[in-house]
């Protein structure tokens, strides 16, 4: 994968994508309190979709395919194997991330719209409905909630809340590590948090409204767009052993700031604070 330098990126129409996004977070409200979701289980435990899901993906790749024509797509719903991202743009999309939070009522999902070049990412979107908040990057120009700037904390950890996912998909395989992993952060942080989406936790703690978030198994779908906005808002986002983050696989995922970010890795590989 590429790492370019912002002059050698094409235009492309941000302010459009992020719109596109917004008025997909609208079908999110307009399905607030539908009794019937006509929801199906997938691969994997706890992992669901609803028409909903396949409708705002539908929305989203037409309204995209014809703001950036030639670009190909990676999204939740058809497959991570559907298409992988490669030369020139691909959108990496989930439509709703948080749908069991979706299906229950609790107000908690977002609309995730990444934008790789060769790979990399160049722009994210992570629209939060039911708190009426846009937050966007593009690479190299800052990370922005609602058109104003943020930046992430500078906590170190015994004084952050630490948001986290449980891989919940993968419990099996992970939960032993994860449970691992919450007990040395919770005894060494101010807090834990769980809020069910991987692309809201990423901009919450992008603004500083939280300190760092860390889950052991996620798709480019959960975190192209997320990741972009923590990076431009100033923060370290890495695997979990504090590698560079793929785009074209599953990985763990470690946001955190220039402090809280090298403690959480030493725990997580198993030291001490």
């Amino acid at each position: 994968m590429g790492r370019n330098d912002i002059t050698s990126i094409p235009a492309f129409p941000a302010r459009e994508i992020a719109q596109a996004a917004v008025e997909a977070g609208g079908m999110i409200l307009a399905a607030d309190g539908a009794r019937d979701k006509h929801v199906t289980a997938k691969e994997g435990t706890a992992n669901f979709v609803t028409e909903y899901d396949l409708k705002i993906q539908n929305f989203l790749e037409e309204r995209l395919s014809a703001l950036l024509p030639g670009a190909t797509f990676l999204a939740e719903e058809g497959g991570e194997d559907r298409e992988k991202p490669s030369s020139g743009f691909t959108f990496v999309i989930d439509p709703i991330d948080g749908t069991a939070n979706f299906i229950r009522g609790l107000r908690n999902s977002s609309v995730s719209v990444g934008l790789l070049y060769d790979g990399e990412p160049v722009f994210g979107c992570v629209a939060l409905p039911y708190a009426g908040e846009t937050f966007t990057a593009e690479k190299g120009r800052g990370a922005f909630v609602n058109g104003k700037r943020i930046s992430v904390s500078e906590r170190r950890l015994r004084d952050s809340i630490v948001l986290f996912g449980t891989s919940p998909y993968y419990r099996e395989e992970l939960g032993e590590a994860t449970v691992t992993a919450l007990e040395r952060i919770f005894m060494n942080s101010q807090d834990l948090r769980r809020l069910g989406s991987a692309a809201q936790d990423l901009v919450l703690a992008a603004c500083g409204r939280a300190d760092a978030f860390f889950e052991l198994r996620l798709s480019p779908w959960d975190i192209a767009a997320g990741a972009l906005i923590f990076k431009e808002a100033g923060g370290v986002i890495t695997d979990a052993n504090g590698n560079p983050l793929p785009f074209d696989r599953k990985t763990s995922v470690l946001s955190g700031n220039r402090i809280n970010h090298p403690e959480i890795v030493k725990l997580l590989r198993g030291g001490r604070n």
